[in-house]
């Protein structure tokens, strides 16, 4: 299983705050991606290309990574 949180705009365009996938914790930020992509459709894979994955205490951008048990989704914050 794997909880996957959304923050600002992920989680306007998924629809929901969090998650939890029947996947293995394994599983690369790509593959990731692509399942979430396919699940919350047209709207929320925008803003994957563009968000950073936070696993642990570590960003990744890099869809080779696996993503643990856990993986906060955070797209781009604007702020000042």
């Amino acid at each position: 299983m794997v909880e996957v949180r959304y923050f600002a705009g992920a989680a306007d365009a998924a629809g929901i705050s969090a998650e939890t996938l029947d996947a293995t914790p394994d599983i690369t930020v790509g593959e990731l991606k692509a399942l979430l992509s396919a699940r919350h459709g047209a709207r929320l894979a925008p803003v994957l290309d563009v968000a950073v994955f936070l696993v642990g205490d570590e960003m990744i951008r890099d869809d080779a990574r696996t993503v643990g048990p856990r993986v906060d989704v955070l797209p781009p914050f604007a702020g000042g």
